[in-house]
């Protein structure tokens, strides 16, 4: 019995480590990038005092902001149409049949598979074929482009486990398909149209290839700006950015899981 105990807490200290030492290598580039965002010093080697005044540059730097204002608008816009379309999609993909409905569904995986430099060179070819003036507009296709599948998969898979029985209740009563639909079926469905625009969010925001084959002069985002930065040297400014912005993640993450235990409550009561 003392050999099973001993093994048991030796596996149990070993898989604790194992985690821990994933934990860290995960997080810990992280934690230096705002570790350094408060450093004096501009090269990010060793910390030298600390300050706050790179967050005040941060917003001082014409080009970075006008980068980040890009990204957000680029996020925003894409992640919201991506959820119209995948939520609408996945629904009458799950409850109705149609010829090519198969082709259809093996077809949705492609944008998931192929890489995507292959997907920006096919865009910027077909933008340019259709001569579309490269910029915001075709900038914000493209992150609907490769979203979408992201998310017809995830409220698919939501939609799979609802039950019609609901919905065939509400229509006896009166109900509309659109009224159905509006104040049944969405609210059931809504963890996972939530968790598809937190993948689309996440996917637009952090974006590089893709972004930089389809973006033009005055539609540079933040991710294509620190890339082209990298050549001469990050400045801590950045570092403080990036710091807002894993604040702001943190935070949408904290609202996500809110939505999301509160319509897991609705669903038990």
């Amino acid at each position: 019995m003392n050999l099973k105990k001993r093994r048991k807490k030796l596996i149990k200290a070993s898989a604790i480590a194992f985690a821990g030492l994933m934990f860290l290598f995960l997080y810990l580039p992280i934690l230096v990038v705002v570790f350094f965002s408060f450093n004096t010093s501009k090269m990010n080697i060793e910390f030298k005092g600390f300050t706050l005044m790179w967050y005040s540059k941060m917003l001082q730097n014409a080009a970075l902001m006008s980068a980040l204002r890009n990204t957000l608008i680029v996020a925003a816009a894409s992640t919201l149409l991506t959820v119209l379309i995948g939520t609408v999609a996945a629904v009458g993909m799950y409850r109705f049949s149609f010829k090519g409905k198969s082709i259809i569904d093996s077809l949705l995986y492609i944008p998931i598979v192929i890489p995507e430099i292959v997907m920006g060179i096919s865009l910027l070819a077909f933008f340019t074929m259709c001569h579309i003036t490269i910029g915001m507009t075709t900038l914000i296709i493209a992150h609907v482009t490769f979203s979408l599948p992201f998310v017809v998969i995830t409220v698919r898979s939501r939609v799979a486990g609802f039950e019609k029985s609901i919905e065939e209740a509400a229509m006896d009563l009166g109900a509309t398909r659109m009224r159905t639909f509006l104040r049944v079926t969405l609210p059931l469905i809504a963890p996972g149209v939530m968790s598809g625009a937190m993948l689309a969010l996440t996917l637009s925001l952090d974006d590089v290839v893709v972004s930089f084959y389809t973006t033009g002069i005055d539609s540079i985002t933040l991710p294509i700006r620190i890339f082209s930065m990298v050549r001469t040297g990050v400045s801590p400014d950045v570092n403080a950015l990036c710091t807002v912005i894993i604040l702001g993640t943190l935070l949408i993450m904290l609202l996500s899981n809110m939505i999301r235990n509160k319509s897991q409550k609705r669903e038990e009561t």
